[in-house]
């Protein structure tokens, strides 16, 4: 019988890493009490929990003034329409990102333009990104992914020589530090995720950081059906020429998320400390390669964690290696495909106003990104965050799996063609 589990051998890990979220009778007492209070919903807005929610997570992340909104994609569409930024303006996207990051630009009638990524970190390559600047660029989107940050210094070089706004993606970074500042302060914009997979997470839910209490307040007014606020906790009615619509977080959805500050600390530091371990044991596997951290990185954040494999070590490509190690109870992923290739952004096959009007911009046949590709059609192994609550039997396990898939690479590069025939889609 074959060692592999993925060929009906015996499992490296029998039991399962952490279920997420973590809740408590904290948490069934926060919705409770709002429950109670008879004042649900996100109106008239904020309410008094996602007051508290918007002023706790500035402070958390060192800075800013925070607006709760629905989400973590409308956070990325309602930054770009606050600075003024819309019909067929050009903003500069990674390659390697969830859809959102690439669709709210749409949203906001304006045009992503898609930039390879750097391939020590699998961020946006901001080498690339000034290769990709017209006279129509206005802004540039940098994702913080999975465990890493974007290169913040030469991002906001760029800006300032080319007078773009920034936005910050940081779905993946709540809590990291660039510098010793948090993610999401250094940009005009950062934008957080609260949906149920993250680490920070109200079930659905997101926060955007401003710059400037100007900004704030504008935001405020495009979630808010259009309604003038004064300043960052106050309302006055009918003041703003602002078109809005109603994207507000609301009141459960806050309590909940106030709950989860309070348990992050903790577990981020046992995410990051594990993840140390992770990096150094990972260095002693054959054909892995860990991403580089930049010394400028100085708090890291483990929404996931992705180190690069090389196929030609283990005789198969990510996907059926990321399949052996499901199968061994390692929670295993590829992670993203290359923008261009992404079967979830598919604008073109759409009526939507932008790609329409813009077909140019979305010839994907066209559109070569060699860093993304390699990542995420070949080397990519995306680790959940659960693996680093796991304490070190987890990593140990990961690491144990992955020699015992490469000992018997032979065998599963012989039964890969198997394995992707019952699999294809």
């Amino acid at each position: 019988m074959s060692e592999l589990a993925i060929l009906g051998g015996p499992k490296t890990r029998s039991k399962p890493y952490p279920a997420w979220p973590v809740w408590d009778q904290r948490d069934i007492e926060a919705v409770t009490e709002v429950v109670k209070s008879g004042r649900w919903g996100g109106y008239p807005y904020p309410g008094p929990k996602t007051a508290e929610l918007a002023r706790k997570f500035a402070e958390m992340q060192g800075g800013g003034h925070a607006v709760a909104m629905a989400n973590g994609t409308v956070t990325l569409e309602v930054a770009l329409r606050a600075a003024g930024i819309g019909w067929g303006d050009e903003v500069l996207v990674p390659a390697c990102t969830f859809q959102a990051t690439a669709a709210a630009p749409m949203n906001a009638g304006a045009v992503p333009v898609i930039v390879d990524i750097d391939p020590n970190n699998y961020c946006m390559d901001p080498k690339a990104a000034a290769k990709a600047i017209t006279p129509k660029t206005r802004a540039i989107i940098p994702v913080h992914l999975a465990s890493n940050m974007a290169d913040m210094d030469a991002i906001m070089v760029l800006a300032e020589k080319h007078n773009l706004v920034v936005v910050e993606d940081c779905a993946h970074a709540h809590g990291a530090k660039w510098n010793g500042r948090g993610a999401g302060t250094i940009g005009d914009f950062g934008s957080f995720s609260l949906q149920s997979s993250k680490t920070l997470t109200s079930g659905e839910g997101g926060i955007l950081l401003c710059r400037s209490e100007a900004m704030a307040r504008k935001a405020m007014a495009i979630i808010d059906c259009g309604r003038g606020h004064e300043g960052e906790g106050g309302r006055e009615e009918g003041t703003s020429p602002v078109m809005g619509g109603n994207f507000r977080l609301s009141e459960l959805q806050a309590a909940l998320a106030l709950v989860g500050i309070e348990r992050f600390p903790a577990q981020a530091k046992e995410r990051e400390q594990m993840a140390a371990y992770m990096d150094e044991a990972l260095s002693e596997v054959p054909g892995v390669r860990v991403l580089r951290r930049d010394p400028r990185h100085t708090t890291r954040s483990f929404y996931q964690y992705i180190f690069a494999v090389d196929p030609a070590t283990y005789g198969v490509e990510h996907d059926v290696l990321c399949a052996a190690l499901e199968a061994e109870g390692v929670s295993a992923e590829v992670g993203y495909e290359a923008m261009h290739r992404y079967t979830l952004f598919q604008p073109r096959n759409s009526k939507l106003a932008v790609p329409n009007a813009f077909p140019e911009y979305f010839d994907f046949s066209k559109m070569s990104f060699p860093e993304a590709e390699r990542a995420c059609e070949h080397e990519a192994v995306t680790l959940d965050e659960a693996t680093f609550r796991a304490g070190r039997e987890g990593v140990d396990d990961v690491v144990e799996a992955l020699k015992k898939i490469q000992k018997n690479a032979m065998e599963l590069k012989q039964a890969a063609q198997v394995w992707k025939a019952q699999n294809k889609t």
